[in-house]
């Protein structure tokens, strides 16, 4: 299961339940929406976690299964803001739907989700006061952050310096010398840094020293100031990785500049009743693939435009043919119409 408010998230207007689901799609596809359909609301949907329950199956073989899902119109995957003010967060989530979709049926659906988030933006209950750990705990062993949501964090607040105390002289007393003062306080590593930090264990492929982890901070920490968790960086500098990095360093740097999310204004920096001014989006959807954000209208069979083009379903890594992609796309739409009809 994924963490509380995050995983799965069962779509409407699915068709009942029958021993034919997904008899169109290829062994693999099958195989994985199979399993997927029937796991509990709120069980986590990221490429490690379901490769480790689909014993037949790597992880680029799951991905590669579930972008092609998307493209059937099974899934979707989105971040959604809860809360609101100053205590609104970021939660991932997977809209499935057993009954294939369409795009403009996405569209229309993630837009109403959109509306109903925006009417319901009351913050959550706050979490019971826990005091933040040393900069330095793994996350793994970190308490849940106060006031925020699973799978966030904040920065720990510095610890006070104590006074220096004084000594009262008597007035026939030798004077005191000063007490040296005390040292300053080493802050520890920056969420950014530590984000940076992980990658080499999270995937072997991007080992970063500690010299480019300094390098690259500042870009890192760009994203987190835009509303992003350390725990979606990792997931979006790690996801569809090729099989060899030759230079992780000029990796991670192209991927900071070329997937970083888009700054969400919040609505105290718009102009209140001015005309034309559009409401606050609290949802976006994410490439399958890559995790770029976007609204779904930019996002067809919840992929982006660079995944479109260069989409590699196999695990050989072989790119499409133009004139393959779109025979795949004409019979996806025949698979759509014949399961309307059913």
């Amino acid at each position: 299961m994924a963490k509380p408010g995050y995983g799965k998230r069962s779509a409407p207007d699915q068709l009942p339940r029958t021993r034919v689901d997904f008899g169109l799609l290829p062994a693999r596809e099958r195989y994985v929406a199979g399993f997927v359909d029937h796991l509990p609301e709120g069980a986590a949907m990221s490429v490690k976690q379901l490769a480790k329950q689909l014993p037949l199956y790597g992880q680029q073989a799951i991905s590669s299964a579930l972008t092609a899902l998307s493209v059937a119109g099974h899934l979707r995957r989105v971040r959604c803001a809860v809360g609101a003010g100053d205590e609104t967060r970021w939660v991932f989530r997977t809209f499935w739907s057993r009954t294939a979709h369409d795009n403009e049926w996405w569209n229309t659906y993630l837009t109403a989700e959109n509306t109903t988030q925006a009417d319901s933006s009351a913050p959550d209950a706050p979490a019971p006061d826990i005091a933040p750990p040393p900069p330095w705990v793994p996350d793994e062993e970190r308490p849940p952050p106060v006031h925020d949501e699973p799978g966030t964090e904040q920065d720990p607040e510095p610890a006070p310096v104590p006074s220096q105390r004084t000594l009262e002289q008597a007035p026939d007393a030798q004077p005191v010398l000063p007490a040296p003062a005390p040292q300053p306080c080493e802050a520890g590593p920056s969420p950014a840094y530590l984000a940076l930090a992980r990658l080499g264990h999270e995937d072997r492929r991007l080992p970063l020293s500690a010299d480019d982890c300094q390098e690259l901070e500042s870009q890192a920490a760009e994203w987190l100031s835009r509303g992003v968790s350390v725990d979606y960086l990792i997931t979006a500098l790690t996801a569809g990785l090729p099989a060899q990095v030759d230079t992780p360093l000029g990796f991670v740097r192209r991927r900071l500049t070329d997937k970083i999310p888009p700054r969400i204004p919040t609505t105290a920096s718009a102009s209140p009743g001015a005309p034309g001014t559009a409401p606050t989006r609290r949802i976006l959807m994410e490439c399958t693939d890559c995790g770029r954000p976007g609204q779904p209208e930019a996002l067809p069979d919840g992929l982006c435009r660079p995944c479109r083009t260069t989409h590699r379903p196999d695990t050989d890594q072989v790119p499409i043919h133009p004139t393959d992609t779109a025979d795949v796309k004409a019979r996806m739409s025949n698979l759509r119409g014949l399961l309307k009809s059913v």
